[in-house]
């Protein structure tokens, strides 16, 4: 009785692999699991995978071996809010959300078609490469610009944009053949901290979360989306005690009971500090599952989250019919995906991005880009200095070698000079100047500025001085041009401060592609044969 509860309590479960095929290309071995472990735990009954990391091809593969591994039907997923390519590199890599939210107002009907084909796009690369389960659409309202987690990766900024916009997503997404799922509920856009490093408070009202947090997941409700996944927030008018993700008020009472949400629940993960830093493996596992969650994401430590789920069903804690519920309710979402086989491996990546696809990635880059002035002048040949911020060059996978954002400023004359966390502070200290120029190179300043929020970066980038540094820069003479990808919040305040005759444009892609596109505009073209010798 016990091994065959064991077993069933495992279902529940979906724990973190390397989309790579071995144990030593992992990126984040802190949270992947090497493959003995996996396998292990598949064979087991263990009844999900999230994947990160790896190219589209080496996905397909490493999803065949894991189902191959499993002891049932697998809940394959992965976070791939702006396409699979963010994340699995061959597949298509589409501009944030937020850039399709920013046109909802200018054209509406446009940028519903746009997050449909979004979906369409999303889902159908998925499926080929063997997902079967698409961890967006993120159904955050931004109605605040310094939420450093969600930021570009809401689909807007009021709830009327997020709900329609990510309402269309899901049935573009699960119209292709996956499941899709709206996140972070009751809504994780108002908050200023990151549930990767705190718990947030959100101290709203019922009436204000029916008003701004709730109609976005409302629509993606009514459309059918498959399963919820829950926020890491504290919410005292919900519940004084508990963080949402353990809180049966929010998931029993305001989700299933007053939503009306009969799908999957899943939590976010378990192993981000807002709830790993207060419960134990097993008690966080117990404590979702009892106040109402289906699945239990990244749990800090599989068998102690199974372990303790086994005794708490055991010991009538939590009633066995939950379990039962909870089991049937996946049955039904994998029964919903049908039985059609996977396409073979050379099919699925010979057409894993068709032309239609090609044409929705330019199409979305395009829309989306923003030029201080029309037509945009010419950036002036150098010597000069092209000064690029970014988080970090060490995994960065918008900045590799050959990335536009190099290349084409190097052909004009301009010598790459990079600001990320592990160099030097190119800061002076004095407010009025804060670049201390007398560490670049002499000449003129090319300044790409790769900003936005992002999960465990703490702030949304906004916390930097970049408009007194473009002050000085125009004061000493020296701004060549000026090129913003990200966060559309650091474009509007420095965009104003840009004069004419000075080349500035923003796009909220960082990808390559929306390097290509932007610098284009900047009068940097490709050259005939772009990149340099292999090592």
């Amino acid at each position: 009785m016990t091994s065959d509860l064991r077993r069933r309590v495992a279902q529940l479960l979906v724990v973190r692999g390397s989309g790579h095929w071995s144990d030593g290309q992992r990126r984040y071995p802190r949270w992947e699991l090497p493959n003995a472990e996996l396998q292990r735990l598949l064979e087991a009954g263990v009844g999900g995978v999230i994947l990160l990391g790896g190219s589209a091809a080496e996905l397909r593969l490493r999803t065949d071996q894991l189902r191959r591994w499993a002891d049932g039907p697998l809940l394959l997923c992965a976070d791939v809010e702006e396409g699979v390519g963010q994340r699995f590199e061959g597949a298509s890599w589409l501009v944030p959300p937020l850039a399709v939210g920013r046109l909802y107002g200018r054209d509406p009907q446009r940028a519903v078609d746009l997050a449909g084909r979004y979906g369409r796009c999303t889902g159908r690369q998925a499926r080929l490469l063997g997902l079967n389960w698409v961890l967006g659409p993120v159904c955050d309202v931004n109605n605040n610009p310094a939420n450093p987690v969600i930021n570009v990766r809401a689909w807007g900024e009021d709830p009327a944009t997020a709900g329609a916009l990510a309402a269309a997503f899901v049935q573009g997404c699960q119209g292709a053949g996956v499941l899709a799922c709206a996140k972070h509920f009751p809504g994780h856009g108002d908050t200023s901290t990151d549930s990767h490093l705190e718990l947030p408070l959100l101290p709203h009202s019922r009436a204000r979360l029916e008003a701004v947090e709730l109609p976005p997941f409302r629509a993606a409700i009514a459309a059918g989306v498959a399963a919820v996944m829950t926020a890491h927030l504290q919410l005292p008018a919900l519940d004084p005690e508990r963080p949402a993700t353990l809180s049966a008020a929010v998931l029993e009472g305001l989700l299933r009971r007053d939503l009306g949400f009969s799908g999957l629940v899943v939590t976010d993960a378990l192993v981000m500090e807002a709830i790993a830093g207060r419960y134990g493996a097993a008690e966080a596992a117990v404590l979702a599952f009892g106040a109402g969650a289906d699945l239990i994401l990244m749990p800090a430590d599989a068998d102690a989250a199974i372990d303790g789920l086994v005794a708490a069903l055991a010991s009538g804690r939590i009633a066995m019919a939950r379990l039962e519920e909870s089991l049937a309710r996946r049955e039904q979402a994998l029964a919903g995906l049908g039985d059609a086989p996977l396409e073979p491996v050379d099919v699925a990546l010979d057409g894993l991005v068709s032309a239609e696809e090609q044409a929705l990635s330019r199409e979305l880059l395009e829309l989306s880009l923003e030029q201080a002035q029309t037509p945009t002048p010419v950036l002036a040949a150098g010597p000069g200095v092209n000064l690029i911020r970014l988080d970090t060059a060490l995994n960065g996978p918008f900045l590799p070698a050959m990335a536009p954002a190099l290349l084409r400023p190097a052909a004009a004359g301009y010598g790459a000079c990079l600001i990320e966390g592990r160099s030097p502070s190119p800061w002076s200290g004095d407010p009025a100047a804060p670049l201390a120029l007398e560490r670049l190179p002499a000449g003129p300043v090319l300044l790409q500025l790769f900003v936005r929020g992002n999960p465990f970066r703490g702030s949304a980038g906004g916390d930097e001085p970049w408009p007194a540094a473009l002050a000085q820069l125009l004061a000493a003479d020296r701004l060549a041009g000026l090129a913003v990808y990200g966060s559309p919040y650091l474009w509007e305040r420095l965009r104003p401060l840009v004069p004419a005759g000075i080349p500035a444009a923003f796009s909220p892609g960082q990808m390559p592609q929306a390097q290509a596109v932007l610098l284009e505009r900047l009068g940097l073209a490709a050259a005939a044969l772009e990149g340099g010798f292999t090592d």
